[in-house]
């Protein structure tokens, strides 16, 4: 058997999610069904990081492992061949037998798009997240600055969050503005159950004027995922990177989801 990875951009609007689902259409069923003509076999793959319903990604990464014998460019061609346009296959590389999309992933980043303005979007519709009120990105910005490091993040977990443990650490979370755009980037070693989303929401009440950057403080060391902000809606929000040890060759970050007046 050989591994292949796969480097996998979508639409996450038309999908239930990345993970397979019994009544709903999810990317995972996608993908698997359009590699299974191509293996001529049945083919399952894993990912790296499973997105929610709605939420997009320009750098999604799988693996599987089969018996059939192709050219990089057929999974590639013959991939995208059999997937919706709103699915594609990017590049496809063999990789050693000891690869793991999930486990063997030291980061992931996701992009979170925010449109600042009275009137909603209509081209853009479900690529960002909008909000009708003015948003101010200084505090937003500050009150960031308190979830950088390694922490307990129970505060942003949602209720239904399967992870083992809450403890995870963000190397990098940023927010930066274009106009009424607003692009809140983040990677961490790995993410709890609507984590991104929460942290959006979170922000957002800062940004705001509800509430003071110190209070995003007072949330994460509370644990209590009642006393953070809402859920922000998942449109918006990119998986946008996976990064891996340099031995296993593989390409770096997708592409970054940027709007601008």
């Amino acid at each position: 058997m050989t591994r292949i990875a796969l480097g996998i951009e979508y639409d996450g609007s038309a999908f239930n999610g990345w993970q397979s689902q019994p009544h709903a259409p999810s990317v995972q069923d996608a993908v698997e069904a359009a590699l299974s003509r191509v293996a001529d076999h049945r083919v399952r793959v894993v990912c790296a990081g499973r997105t929610d319903t709605g939420v997009h990604a320009t750098a999604q990464v799988v693996h599987f492992d089969t018996h059939a014998v192709r050219e990089r460019h057929a999974w590639v061609l013959g991939g995208n061949a059999n997937l919706p346009d709103t699915v594609s296959i990017l590049w496809a590389r063999e990789v050693a037998d000891d690869f793991h999309a999930r486990f063997s992933a030291r980061t992931r980043s996701y992009r979170y798009v925010i449109l600042r303005r009275a009137a909603r979007p209509a081209l853009l519709a479900r690529r960002v997240s909008w909000v009708h009120k003015a948003l101010d990105v200084a505090p937003m910005q500050a009150a960031a600055r308190h979830l950088l490091g390694e922490h307990d993040f129970s505060a942003f977990r949602a209720l239904a969050c399967q992870a083992k443990h809450p403890v995870r650490t963000i190397h990098r979370l940023e927010l930066s503005e274009a106009g009424p755009f607003i692009h809140l980037d983040i990677e961490a070693n790995a993410f709890l159950h609507h984590m991104v989303r929460n942290i959006a929401g979170t922000l957002m009440a800062v940004g705001s004027g509800e509430r003071s950057p110190d209070w995003v403080a007072e949330v994460l060391a509370a644990r209590d995922r009642a006393l953070a902000g809402i859920t922000a809606p998942p449109d918006g929000l990119y998986l946008v990177g996976v990064r891996y040890p340099q031995a296993f060759g593989l390409p770096g970050s997708g592409w970054l989801p940027a709007f601008q007046a």
